[in-house]
């Protein structure tokens, strides 16, 4: 369905952000996923977030793998730049154009095949280099593409529609993420777009590697009881650390808040993170009681949602590079080769 474009006209009353662009404007082509599958109400709230921020299509690349995930990046941002690559090798690709370009926003969107199994390594050297990016994984613990099987995120003991149990321990790419040195690290559900959109608005404000990690449900193959990714048991087992609003300039990003109390983060670019606290005790800039406080609501069977971690003072794979502030692909060829005597200091300096 996806050779169907979608109607170019709308109603001239559509609501308009600061740049004058609707919510049609973030659109794609016509999705072919499954109805209800849970990516695409991931592909709602990345509209959303890019439209609250007032983002302009084209500063977006948005790259992608091979999945049923990896093929929602074409029902999202029509008119931005677009990269679907080889399995499992998104970050690569993802690092590769960021240094070629860095005045791009960069959306790296995968699935838990793409990343937790043949991209694994992929994943974890994009993490620990701090690629300035937004990486999204749309996580429903099984190959959706080959009819089912048990992906690398699936929980030990969580049952596939067959009846078959999973005897493997699972891959927690949060808390992966956690210890490679992620400065901005969530996890959400497809179902809670009032949890969600923010935390992807927050995400794409970051300074640095910012990972997200959704729960999608797969509504073909791993929406049954027994399943630990199903609609029912997130639903019944998540436990939401805190609420996220984004404030930018004048205009707040709203959503609904729970009762607790509020933490306000600032970013490096003046954004502010309000944080509401639904667990008094826990901390978001603390990534060692992260990785303890994950551990023991999984083993409770608790899928802990929100912002677990963020380092409003993070930097990224250009600052630890040191290049320079002109994108690489706008240098001239002066800039690129400036002679044999500045290559023979370089030389000489690494001697």
């Amino acid at each position: 369905m996806t050779y169907i474009a979608k109607p170019k006209f709308h109603h001239p009353g559509l609501k308009k952000n600061e740049l004058g662009y609707t919510h049609r404007d973030y659109e794609g082509k016509i999705s072919t996923l499954c109805a209800g599958c849970g990516h695409d109400s991931i592909t709602a709230s990345i509209i959303e977030a890019c439209y609250e921020l007032s983002i302009e299509p084209h500063r977006v690349a948005k790259i992608s793998g091979i999945g049923c995930s990896s093929k929602t990046p074409d029902y999202f941002l029509g008119n931005s730049h677009g990269f679907n690559s080889v399995h499992g090798r998104m970050p690569s690709v993802l690092t590769g154009a960021n240094l070629a370009n860095r005045d791009l926003i960069y959306l790296g969107v995968s699935g838990d095949g793409d990343s937790a199994s043949i991209g694994f390594g992929q994943f974890a050297h994009s993490i620990r280099r701090a690629v300035n990016m937004t990486y999204i994984v749309e996580n429903n613990g099984v190959y959706g593409l080959t009819k089912g099987q048990f992906s690398a995120t699936a929980d030990r003991g969580s049952k596939s529609k067959k009846g078959v149990t999973n005897t493997d321990n699972a891959i927690d790419l949060v808390a992966i993420a956690l210890q490679l040195g992620a400065t901005f690290v969530a996890r959400s559900f497809s179902g809670d777009k009032t949890q969600l959109v923010p935390l992807i608005a927050a995400a794409i404000r970051h300074k640095g590697a910012s990972f997200i990690d959704v729960i999608s449900p797969c509504i073909a193959f791993n929406n049954h009881a027994g399943s630990t990714k199903s609609f029912d048991y997130v639903r019944e087992h998540n436990d939401a650390v805190n609420r996220l609003d984004v404030l930018v300039g004048r205009d707040p990003i709203s959503v609904d808040y729970a009762p607790g109390t509020v933490q306000v983060v600032e970013q490096h670019d003046g954004s502010r993170l309000a944080l509401r606290k639904l667990d008094a005790d826990y901390d978001p800039h603390d990534r060692l009681g992260a990785q303890t406080f994950l551990q023991k609501h999984a083993a409770k069977g608790q899928i802990v949602t929100g912002l677990l971690y963020v380092d409003p003072d993070a930097e990224d794979l250009h600052s630890h590079l040191d290049t320079v502030e002109t994108p690489l692909n706008t240098l001239d060829e002066q800039a690129l080769c400036p002679g044999s005597a500045v290559l023979d200091k370089i030389n000489a300096s690494l001697r």
